[in-house]
């Protein structure tokens, strides 16, 4: 397990998927983004938590966040028919499979979930950057909850 990426030091540069499973593109990150880690798609939680931002990217945008990225340890074939469910009419918020978890391993943010989601998966998180650079992060201390990553509350934060 890396050590838990903290303020001021730079997000580990990692391909990505987000549309196809044989397609990792470099993430990309300018200006003001705010990064989501969640335990897994379609859970209860993280069902529950994601609509907030989508609801809300223009708010987000108004407070100068370029992109907002929600990352779970899914293969893209999760994360794409769990926005299409969450956004049928589509959103700008990008759903990234972290299918290997090494997105969320390069920052020490996994946790062993076997019990539960049957391996490896992402802490429930919120990074706030600018450009690759870390500004704030804020991780619950019980992935099952979400309290002080729920969009209200970075939105007010922010």
């Amino acid at each position: 397990m890396s050590a838990r990426i903290q303020v001021g030091e730079t997000i580990p540069a990692q391909s990505v998927k987000e549309n196809t499973p044989n397609a990792d593109t470099p993430l990309v990150l300018t200006g003001k983004n705010i990064i989501v880690g969640v335990p897994g798609a379609f859970t209860g939680a993280c069902h529950a938590q994601v609509p907030g931002y989508i609801k809300n990217y223009l708010n987000f945008q108004a407070k100068g966040v370029n992109k907002i990225y929600i990352v779970a340890v899914n293969d893209v074939f999760v994360t794409k028919a769990w926005k299409e469910n969450l956004a049928p009419k589509g959103s700008a918020v990008s759903f990234i499979a972290d299918d290997n978890a090494a997105f969320t391993k390069s920052l020490g943010l996994e946790f062993d979930a076997s019990p539960f989601l049957g391996g490896p998966r992402s802490l429930r998180y919120v990074i706030v950057t600018e450009g690759d650079k870390v500004q704030s992060i804020t991780v619950e201390a019980d992935p099952s909850k979400t309290v002080d990553t729920a969009a209200s509350a970075v939105l007010a934060s922010l």
